[in-house]
């Protein structure tokens, strides 16, 4: 295993983050905002603009700016090229709030790597079209998405 563990960020965060070239870096931006402002260590950076939307129908045609399948060719393509490289490496995905589209590709790299997905726990609200997008180029592949949290009441009597 060459990928040895996978997070999920903020834009954020991510932008201040010191580089380092033992971290790729899967930059996703929604398409009206500029390219991510990354530490020039960061030497595998895969940088990607779409929104965090999801098709209105199936019949209807595809919206610009929607992930896409070419989209989920360059994610599935690029986290088989870093596994497949002879050194350790971590994998970090950030996207505008670091919610929705950077917890799809995350659960996929867990799944498609096995490498353990830090905070996982709170990737409940993945974007399911982007999770489907990158699971039709792996039909077996099998990712599980924890269900939301719940809180509980804390009180014991009611007021």
């Amino acid at each position: 295993m060459t990928i040895s563990q996978v997070q999920y960020t903020s834009r954020k965060l991510a932008e201040q983050l010191r580089g380092t070239p033992y971290m790729a870096v899967i930059s996703i931006t929604d398409p009206t905002t500029p390219e991510a402002r990354l530490d020039p260590l960061f030497r595998h950076v895969l940088r990607l603009s779409f929104f965090d939307a999801v098709p209105a129908d199936e019949f209807m045609p595809a919206c610009p700016g929607l992930f896409d399948y070419h989209m989920a060719a360059q994610i599935s393509a690029f986290i088989e090229e870093l596994h497949a490289a002879p050194f350790e490496i971590s994998l970090m995905v950030h996207c505008e709030y670091g919610v929705s589209r950077s917890a799809a590709v995350a659960l996929f790299a867990e799944a498609l790597t096995g490498a353990p997905l830090e905070a996982r726990e709170f990737t409940y609200e993945a974007n399911q079209w982007v999770l489907d997008q990158l699971l039709q180029r792996h039909p077996g592949l099998d990712v599980d998405m924890p269900a939301p949290l719940i809180s509980r009441e804390r009180r014991a009597v009611r007021r």
